[in-house]
């Protein structure tokens, strides 16, 4: 029997749920790195489900290697604090951008613009940087069976849930 993944901190939840910069990675069989900019992301109130956002055109490697193996990692970073989690899983499910998407879209963009203008970035950067076509957009929906704090420090690497890290997540 598996074991069950680590459940979220509220904190931790409500962290993805702001402006992080969002960054998803795999690897081929031959275990060369692929790795994207998520163009938004989000995670459900229960932190069971997360969801991001990729440009087809830029990641056609990653999205090759996530079919492939169906491994699947997401790391997500707020720039303010460096605080970062990184979420891991074995099986992904894609589906086209609608505009159902697009509210997911403008609130990850406005949260990441503020959060930027935290570490005296200005919104024109962020707004090239996240800058989509709605039609080009890839959404991967997951349920992650692996969490380890990456905040860098004594803890960084330490699988959420731990006893190195103090029992929680």
């Amino acid at each position: 029997m598996q074991a069950k993944p680590p459940v979220l901190s509220a904190a931790m939840i409500a962290m993805v749920r702001g402006g992080v910069s969002t960054i998803v990675s795999s690897c081929d069989a031959a275990l060369r790195p692929s790795i994207m900019r998520a163009m938004a992301s989000t995670i459900s109130a229960d932190g069971q489900t997360v969801t991001v956002y990729l440009s087809r055109k830029q990641s056609r490697q990653l999205l090759q290697d996530i079919a492939a193996s169906g491994r699947m990692a997401v790391v997500f970073s707020q720039p303010s604090t460096d605080r970062t989690l990184q979420l891991k899983t074995r099986q992904v499910n894609s589906r086209k951008a609608t505009d159902a998407d697009q509210p997911i879209l403008k609130r990850y963009l406005a949260a990441m613009e503020w959060e930027l203008t935290q570490v005296h970035i200005p919104p024109v950067f962020t707004r090239v940087m996240l800058d989509y076509d709605l039609e080009d957009l890839v959404v991967l929906e997951f349920e992650f069976q692996d969490a380890f704090d990456q905040t860098p420090g004594p803890n960084a690497g330490a699988p959420l849930g731990s006893p190195q890290h103090g029992g929680t997540a």
